[in-house]
């Protein structure tokens, strides 16, 4: 077991210890290392800190929208290939495919799809809708970050999702079709309980992924968060603080404020999935 042990307590533990460490010191940087103690003042800064609120809620807007919507539409992309549709095997390569591009390829194909005179807005001007400027309108620019997610995301839920439909018996399928319950009561009071526990997995992923948007926001807006910190989330004014204003102690108490809430939001969810149905 040493080597596991090793790997956890030098690559987990001791990041963790270090970042306690941190969150208690004001860093000093240029011209020689040097800690100073401040106490709690780190954590006390965090309820004056403006751009910190824009960065939780940008961060909570995108968690509250991309997690239902991807995990509902790998719940439909996994029924529809449980049902045994023709060439499900190529529709499965095709739905998996943005799954395993690059994330930061994907963000890239994106904003050029996004530009001005892109491909979406081309679209939705051939159907008659208004078009946006995705990259530089504060409005819109989280909107652009959430649709790519949401379409590259919920593919990966889809696999989980269509490994448990395949578990469930068969038999509870047909002795429900004898007692006469249609297609959609047999997913509504046999397939839904049953993927609660895969629900629960998905759904808790889905928090923490979300929760830690990083790449995709610095790309978008080069590393600034704008337009207007339209994309600023808390990972990246985190990285913002260390690698921009060489404040490790902040960026540290931002970074276990980060963790609470996501451990409160994954203990909430869990007490949702542990309720009784009935």
């Amino acid at each position: 077991m040493s080597p596991a042990i090793l790997g956890l307590g030098l690559f987990t533990i001791a990041p963790i210890l270090f970042a306690i460490f941190l969150s208690f010191q004001k860093v000093q940087l240029l011209g020689g290392i040097e800690y100073e103690f401040v106490s709690f003042r780190n954590f006390a800064r965090l309820a004056t800190d403006d751009r910190l609120w824009i960065a939780l809620k940008n961060t909570a807007e995108y968690v509250a929208i991309v997690v239902p919507a991807q995990t509902i539409l790998a719940l439909i992309l996994a029924a529809t290939l449980n049902a045994g549709i023709k060439g499900q095997n190529i529709w499965r390569i095709l739905f998996f495919l943005p799954t395993i591009t690059s994330s930061t390829v994907l963000t890239l194909i994106f904003m050029w799809i996004y530009n001005a005179d892109g491909l979406f807005n081309q679209a939705l001007a051939w159907i008659g809708l208004p078009t946006y400027n995705w990259l530089s309108d504060p409005q819109v620019a989280l909107k652009g970050i959430m649709i790519m997610n949401i379409w590259s995301t919920a593919p990966f839920f889809m696999v989980i999702y269509l490994a448990a439909l395949q578990d469930i018996p068969r038999s509870l399928y047909e002795a429900a079709e004898i007692d006469g319950a249609n297609g959609w009561q047999q997913f509504r009071y046999i397939t839904l309980p049953q993927l609660r526990p895969v629900t629960f997995f998905v759904v808790a992923m889905g928090i923490i992924g979300t929760f830690q948007l990083f790449d995709q926001s610095y790309i978008f807006s080069g590393g600034s968060g704008g337009p207007n910190n339209a994309t600023l989330t808390v990972v990246l004014l985190i990285y913002q603080y260390v690698f921009r204003d060489l404040q490790l102690g902040y960026a540290a108490a931002i970074a276990f404020l980060l963790a609470l809430i996501i451990i409160i939001v994954t203990l909430i969810q869990r007490r949702i999935f542990d309720q009784d149905p009935t």
